[in-house]
């Protein structure tokens, strides 16, 4: 058998979608009845949130012994046709990893009303759509808070992808927590682009990473998907600190990522394919933040020696301020303002 034959064979069994293979060739004469995923620009194996959806998928697959379809996203224009090609060939639910999948899943929702969908960072009112978005503010809070606190320059910096309210949430929450510990700290902004190109960019994400060192930041959280790798690599270069983005990225430049901030798309993911293959779907809005443990901070056998018991501590204490109501994280998305660097 030739090498070309035995990957379709291969992808075929796994439900894998190959890039650069036109949609329709692949899911030609296919009747798909397994929950589908698709990912966003950036790529399945960013180290970042594409692959977080990823490994949610893959642990609803190995808990079930079931398969499940997926596809690497590989423009924009593709976004329509993934979602009707799926969802004619059976395919439910069908996930979308990203908040550009908004306006293709408005039309195509309500073109197959028996078919569930779910999407991730963003709302579609319809009623078969899940839409789960996260209180990355509340995660992004506690990270700056570490980073305040492991700071000896009083700088610290800010390296987000495409430069939206999304992202912007992400700073502020970062910002804010910051200043709850130190409030002299300075905060440096950055963003690596205002088009989807942004989250792929790790060489401009790492000079600006660079330029923020040189102006006295020693730490770093780089939310910017694929991107924040050069990030994290500018840091461990630099010998300073960076903070990783939605999956445990502690382990890419062990010693140097002072932690992640986690964004469990993983779990919504799986969360969705059980719910959707086993009658117990739920459309609507879900909510996945500190209380429930949609967003976190990572502490691991790689960062380790970096996190204090004071720290520890510290992060605690505002944990739980924060899940009573007793501090209350700026949500930019509700009000497009950053009162932490006002």
């Amino acid at each position: 058998m030739n090498t070309k034959n035995l990957t379709r064979k291969l992808a075929a069994r796994v439900g894998i979608l190959v890039g650069g293979v036109a949609l329709g060739a692949v899911l030609a004469g296919t009747a798909l009845a397994d929950p589908a995923i698709i990912y966003d620009l950036g790529g399945k194996f960013d180290k970042s949130f594409n692959e977080s959806a990823y490994n949610g998928a893959m642990a609803w697959a190995e808990a079930t012994g079931k398969t499940f379809q997926q596809m690497e996203l590989q423009a924009d224009a593709q976004r329509e046709q993934a979602l009707r090609q799926f969802a004619r060939r059976g395919s439910d639910p069908i996930v979308m990893a990203g908040f550009s999948w908004a306006s293709a899943l408005e039309k195509v929702a309500a073109e197959f009303p028996d078919t569930h969908f779910a999407i991730i960072d963003m709302v579609v009112d319809a009623p078969n759509v899940r839409s789960v978005v996260f209180a990355q503010h509340e995660g992004s809070f506690l990270v700056g808070a570490l980073a305040a606190m492991k700071s000896e320059t009083g700088k610290i910096g800010f390296v987000g992808g495409m430069d939206i309210p999304l992202i912007h949430a992400f700073y502020c929450g970062y910002a804010q927590g910051a200043k709850a510990v130190n409030p002299d700290v300075e905060v440096f902004e950055n963003y690596t682009g205002t088009t989807p190109a942004a989250w792929n960019d790790p060489i401009t994400a790492g000079e600006l990473a660079k330029a923020a060192f040189s102006r006295g930041a020693d730490v770093i959280f780089a939310a910017a998907g694929a991107s924040g790798l050069g990030v994290l690599q500018a840091a461990a270069d630099e010998g300073k600190y960076s903070i990783g983005v939605d999956a445990n990225q502690n382990y890419i430049q062990p010693g140097s990522v002072l932690t992640s901030m986690l964004k469990r798309v993983d779990v919504a993911v799986q969360t969705a394919f059980e719910d959707g293959t086993t009658g117990n779907w739920t459309s609507g809005f879900n909510v996945m933040d500190l209380s429930n443990h949609g967003v976190d901070w990572a502490l691991d056998e790689y960062n380790a020696d970096l996190i204090t018991d004071e720290m520890k501590a510290k992060v605690e204490e505002l944990t739980a301020k924060i899940i009573s109501g007793e501090i209350k994280v700026h949500d930019y998305l509700t009000d497009n303002t950053c009162p932490a660097t006002m």
